[in-house]
């Protein structure tokens, strides 16, 4: 607003000048040109005595929102790798002082959390000022996983009439059997194998015995990280943690005197405490803009971001879960364009996605061993969640990394319709079906499979759970009944699928860009510079493309156009069985 005013003062005033000679008039465009270039200047810089400061209250996105719909659509959200590089790239930098984020609205998740502390943990170790501070620590929820995130700064600030809900972890899970038999709907589905619980939430009213123990597993080890976590960061013992999360929720005052955290404080006095002598409170992606990325020079590595349900097509941005749908023309596009850029030396794809479309997923797949096979190394980095097709697009990468806390795994699939035809029945709508061939109404949904339908289904399911364990034991370099073993549709967290090879190694975006380095024989210290693929548009203009191919003659001109026009992708989302 004071720049707008700013500005229309200026014009106002050059008007004036004109209208009285041409010289007021130069001389006072030459002012004005000196005070943008001044005023430009300014807004670059970083004073020293700077504290960085983190809003994770508006929740956490993967994707970078680089349309001006999406970022309408997400106020307050912050975007994870623009966090984790403000707090790599300020550890490093005399000016800034101190960090403080405020937390607390339950909405992150644990591999979220995971890396954030392990750039809150590098920060810290440079000596420089970590402060967490909530209102309430889940006022309507649980906010285990923020608080576990708190855990890693060095002091902890709670307002008085806040709370500490960390009463451990739970899961609900909608079971829609009962609702189908009341309106008429048979779930007429199968699944490879009995751990591939997508199956069990149409067909069953209860968690069945395989779902209950992968579930129950999962939770366990999560739990464990967490406690682990929460007592190292506060020098709590791991069995008195755990009692205090068996008290929870508990009061502000319970907290303080439990030692969970050390002050009682309003927002003013926590933002305080984070720096010293007038401190100068920075915004991390406005930081980021000023300093500069930490991996910005060097030998060009292509980052790939995979997020949200697998389809076909293109990406497109979910309001209500604030990610976009994994389009895997878009992703597809993407390792194209990196594949036919020499500038680009290896790719590192993040991957968080529950899985979707089976076909969609090799499509991916597909054009990850053809970068491979073009000599650029690809390294996987999970983000929440990497399973089914999440995990089938990571099989044919150099390496895959995950944090402890990603959920992984889920090798297996579902395929299968909802025949709706008594529903349709009950509202006076009455389908008839007319077709030539014994399996044509394979597809439609409103009767169930016919008995030679059914063969075909259960034939299609052997042939992709096979296909699907071929890649595994392809791509990790294991037996197929050791596949076997670590398969049948169940998940793991990352650190369990370490153990069990499906993964290499553990860490976030920067762990997976240390092995891109390390596989193209440079040295740890040696920079890259990291950028996101595909160039692309921004402001909502469409790329209007030749064709899908990356374009091969003047491509460095374009490509340095589109460092000043962004990216946006075409909106499509189409979910299909079957699911992997």
């Amino acid at each position: 607003m004071a720049a707008a005013t700013l500005w229309l003062a200026i014009v106002v005033t050059m008007v004036v000048a004109a209208l009285a000679t041409p010289l007021a008039a130069l001389i006072v465009l030459g002012v004005t040109v000196l005070a943008s270039i001044a005023w430009k200047v300014s807004q670059k810089r970083v004073r020293r005595g700077t504290v960085i400061e983190i809003d994770l209250d508006g929740g956490v996105v993967e994707h970078p929102m680089t349309r001006p719909i999406d970022r309408l659509l997400s106020p307050g959200a912050t975007v994870l790798r623009d966090m984790v590089d403000a707090l790599h790239r300020a550890a490093v930098d005399d000016r800034v002082v101190g960090v403080v984020a405020r937390l607390g609205n339950g909405s992150l998740g644990l591999a979220q959390a995971q890396e954030i502390r392990g750039a809150v943990a590098r920060f810290k170790a440079e000596g420089k000022r970590t402060v967490a501070y909530a209102e309430s620590f889940g006022e309507t929820g649980l906010a285990t996983i923020d608080y576990y995130l708190a855990a890693g700064f060095a002091e902890i600030n709670l307002q008085p009439v806040g709370g500490l809900s960390i009463q451990g972890v739970v899961v609900r899970t909608p079971f829609l059997r009962s609702l189908f038999d009341k309106i008429g709907v048979i779930p007429d589905l199968d699944h490879r194998r009995e751990y591939k619980a997508a199956k069990y939430l149409l067909t069953e009213t209860d968690y069945v015995a395989p779902h209950r123990e992968a579930t129950t597993a999962i939770l366990t080890e999560q739990m464990d990280q967490m406690v682990a976590g929460i007592s190292e960061g506060r020098g709590i013992p791991p069995e008195r943690v755990r009692e205090m999360i068996n008290r929870a929720p508990l009061t502000a005052a319970e907290a303080l005197e439990t030692g969970l955290v050390d002050r009682l404080s309003y927002r003013d006095e926590a933002y305080a405490a984070a720096g010293r002598d007038k401190p100068r409170y920075l915004h991390a992606a406005k930081y980021l803009k000023r300093a500069g990325r930490p991996q910005r020079s060097g030998p060009r590595v292509a980052l790939i971001y995979g997020t949200g349900p697998i389809a076909r097509g293109r990406s497109r941005f979910d309001p209500m879960g604030r990610a976009p749908s994994f389009g895997a023309d878009e992703v597809a596009e993407a390792f194209r364009e990196a594949r036919d850029d020499r500038r680009v030396k290896a790719v590192v794809f993040r991957v968080d996605s529950p899985g979707g479309s089976a076909v969609a997923s090799e499509v991916v797949r597909h054009e990850v061993a053809r970068a491979r096979e073009a000599g650029k190394p690809v390294v996987v980095s999970m983000g929440d969640v990497a399973g089914s097709g999440g995990y089938f697009v990571a099989t044919d990468a150099d390496r895959i990394v995950a944090q402890p806390g990603t959920i992984t795994g889920s090798i297996g699939v579902v395929m299968g319709k909802l025949a709706t035809a008594a529903a349709w029945s009950r509202v006076g709508v009455d389908w008839r079906s007319l077709g030539i061939g014994d399996n044509v109404t394979f597809s439609v949904p409103d009767q169930p499979f016919t008995d030679g339908e059914r063969a075909r289904l259960e034939h299609e399911l052997d042939r992709l759970y096979l296909d699907f364990k071929e890649r595994v034991a392809a791509g990790r370099g294991l037996a197929l009944d050791q596949v076997e073993e670590v398969a049948r549709g169940r998940i793991w967290t990352g650190e369990q699928a370490r153990e069990l090879g499906l993964v290499d190694d553990l860490g976030g975006v920067d762990r997976a860009v240390e092995l891109a380095k390390e596989l193209l024989g440079m040295s740890a210290d040696r920079s890259v510079s990291l950028v996101v693929y595909p160039r692309g548009r921004a402001m909502g203009l469409t790329r209007g493309r030749e064709s899908s191919e990356p374009i091969a003659i003047w491509g460095w001109v374009l490509h340095g156009l589109d460092r000043l026009l962004g990216r946006v992708a075409d909106p499509v989302l189409e979910l299909r069985m079957p699911d992997r």
